[in-house]
């Protein structure tokens, strides 16, 4: 009982000694030049042709009367019920949480106001450190001694987020498709509740956890006399019709793209933390809307499981400008940015790669390994028993272009192991793959998890002829009064050999080759009716993800499909993903020639027998257009590696990787 008595004291003194600093520094504050806030937090961001596709103009800027009173008693009745009274901050209510988070020894209630969450949208992300801490403080302070608690409420009301939508008029738009001073009771509450945790609090994302929270903000209400009870319980029991787009050809995608651009907005240094420098941001991005449209349109046709989810990016190879990217299949539904957020098993979409690696050290698209049930075996007894997807194998010899047409697991560990399995960790990283890889024999069939936009910037490497430049959303950054504050530079390396990759390139158009259907199908067999271009593919699957990534000389694009909840993927999974990738491609360059690169001089093409790697005859059955480096082109014989190997031969059970 002492102890209680003791930090009551203890904190009136901190409350009287807060009081009087306060209202010391409030008087400086007040004889300083008055802050610009009305457009301080805005962000427009700007399509490859300038258009403005997301930020609050003028027009959606309301007044504090016309927004639904019953908007503005719920929002402060829930978030700062002494809104009114206090200059600031709620001392009381910060004196009121230090004992309870004291007493109970973990933190149970915070004290913010809406004048400091107002303040915290006024910068471009929420550090915790000490110092932005007292810079918060100080602008709150700045904004209460020259400005009305309407103007701040309304400043707030503008700017806040609602789900990804920032301000109560499009909000009201986007969720009722109503104007904000229409909004009932019912929907006023229900939209109240979302900025405390957007993601969680959204009806359109979660309605039992947005309706508990619209009770308590009912309670509240009713608590602070805004209501009677049974209003409470009409509004509690009212059936909502959610609208979930700003227009009725809004797209259920475009704002994944503009959250990663806000995140690669945080990223670059020379753009003030604090929007009262800037005045707003103009943000110029590589956003090509017909591109965003065809591969949202792509993804609604081929993934239509409801709950299969998938992250999409389109990029240019030789700027890496990403011109499109999709997160999910609806941002109203899910605000995870699975491009940008998600780390995933890549599966057999490392193996080009690792392949690469082999080229750079003596392989040739015809070296051979025999491709059969294989246990490899290691010091201390430790074994791995790979399997090739169905089971497939040729029981004999096969050349690396059919290993790589028909991803083929035991040539993947054969090389990976011959290599070096450090080999394959140095390749991803030469590329631009920034995940930390463990150099182990499964690495080779792409057990790590990488993020979807790490793998973008490896096949773009690939797709730009060796050259790395590092895929970016971002072209400038502009003021409110049209001053630069950054402009993207393009930065470039040659990080792979251009013949080297070409060899590779041509090795995976084989993916949709009939030259290579024998024991097995190429993984791509079941698109090539719909691709009237030459494309680079590589695909990928493990039980709970599907990749393909694919491009020429004018586009890339990759794309992952699976369950967020790491269900097992039915093989239908992986065949639509291949299909929406088709259709993405060729309605993007349908209007444009072929694309493809130019061989080099140290380069020759011969034609092979695709299965053994050796020269096709006359008697040949299959015979395929094989691209070498001059003078490693295959003569009478190839070259099998597999007596390096230790190996075991044995059955096993099917475990797919």
């Amino acid at each position: 009982m002492r102890t209680l008595k003791t930090i009551g004291k203890i904190l009136l003194i901190i409350f009287i000694s807060l009081l009087i600093v306060y209202s010391g520094i409030y008087l400086v504050a007040k004889a300083m030049p008055k802050l610009e806030i009305k457009s301080a937090n805005g962000i427009y961001l700007y399509d490859k042709d300038g258009n403005l596709f997301s930020g609050t103009t003028d027009d959606d800027w309301v007044k504090l009367k016309d927004i639904s009173p019953y908007l503005i008693n719920a929002t402060i009745s829930v978030e700062d019920k002494h809104f009114y009274k206090h200059q600031g901050f709620d001392f009381l209510r910060i004196i009121k949480a230090m004992y309870i988070n004291i007493t109970n020894g973990e933190t149970l209630q915070g004290a913010s106001t809406i004048s400091q969450q107002y303040t915290k949208n006024l910068f471009l992300d929420f550090d915790k450190k000490w110092s932005r801490k007292i810079e918060e403080a100080w602008l709150t302070i700045k904004l209460e001694a020259h400005y009305s608690k309407d103007e701040i409420l309304e400043g707030y009301l503008n700017t806040i987020n609602y789900g990804g939508i920032y301000g109560i008029e499009n909000a009201a738009h986007y969720y009722f498709n109503k104007d904000a001073k229409d909004l009932s009771l019912a929907e006023a509450s229900m939209l109240a509740g979302i900025p405390k945790w957007p993601s969680k609090y959204s009806p359109l994302i979660n309605e039992s956890e947005a309706k508990k929270r619209q009770e308590i903000i009912l309670d509240s209400m009713v608590k602070n006399e805004y209501i009677t009870n049974e209003e409470k319980n009409q509004a509690l029991n009212k059936q909502l019709t959610y609208y979930g787009t700003k227009d009725k050809d809004g797209s259920k995608t475009l704002m994944y793209y503009q959250d990663a651009v806000l995140e690669e907005l945080k990223q670059i240094k020379s753009i003030p933390e604090n929007f009262i420098e800037t005045g707003g941001l103009k943000i110029y991005t590589n956003l090509d809307q017909e591109a965003q449209s065809i591969m949202e349109n792509s993804i609604d046709e081929y993934i239509d499981d409801e709950d299969l989810e998938v992250a999409s990016v389109m990029v240019k190879p030789s700027s890496g400008k990403i011109i499109a990217l999709v997160g999910g299949k609806d941002y109203s539904k899910s605000q995870y940015n699975r491009a940008t957020q998600a780390k995933r098993q890549v599966g057999s979409t490392l193996k080009p790669f690792l392949y690469y690696a082999a080229l750079e050290n003596g392989f040739t698209p015809s070296t051979t390994f025999t491709s059969e049930q294989t246990t490899f075996a290691f010091a201390e007894d430790k074994t791995y028993s790979p399997h090739n997807y169905d089971e497939k194998y040729a029981n004999g010899p096969i050349s690396m272009a059919t290993a790589l047409a028909y991803s083929d697991n035991i040539y993947a560990v054969k090389t990976h192991l011959f290599l070096g399995e450090d080999t394959l960790v140095d390749t991803a990283k030469r590329v631009g793959i920034e995940t930390k890889l463990k150099a182990i024999p499964s690495l080779a069939l792409g057990t790590n998890e990488i993020n979807l936009l790490e793998m973008i910037t490896a096949y773009n490497t690939l797709a730009n002829e060796g050259v790395k430049v590092k895929p970016y959303l971002i072209t400038k950054v502009e003021d409110k009064n049209g001053n630069v504050l950054y402009e993207h530079k393009k930065s470039k390396s040659t990080v792979l050999n251009k013949s080297l990759v070409y060899v590779l390139n041509e090795m995976l158009t084989n993916s949709y080759s009939r030259e290579f259907i024998d024991y097995n199908y190429p993984t791509c067999m079941e698109i090539a009716a719909k691709l009237t271009k030459k494309y680079a593919i590589k695909t990928g699957t493990t039980d709970t993800d599907s990749l393909i990534f694919g491009y020429n000389k004018d586009l890339l694009v990759g794309m992952w499909t699976g369950y967020d909840d790491n269900r097992e993927l039915s093989v239908a999974s992986g065949s639509k993903n291949k299909k929406a990738w088709a259709n993405i491609m060729e309605e993007y360059l349908k209007n444009d020639d072929e694309s493809w690169y130019e061989t080099p001089d140290n380069v020759v093409g011969v034609l092979v027998e695709p299965k053994t790697g050796k020269l096709a005859t006359n008697e040949s059955e299959h015979k395929q257009l094989i691209y070498y480096i001059k003078g490693t082109e295959p003569s009478s014989t190839t070259s099998n590696l597999d007596t390096l190997i230790p190996t075991i031969n044995q059955e096993e059970n099917k475990t797919d990787t």
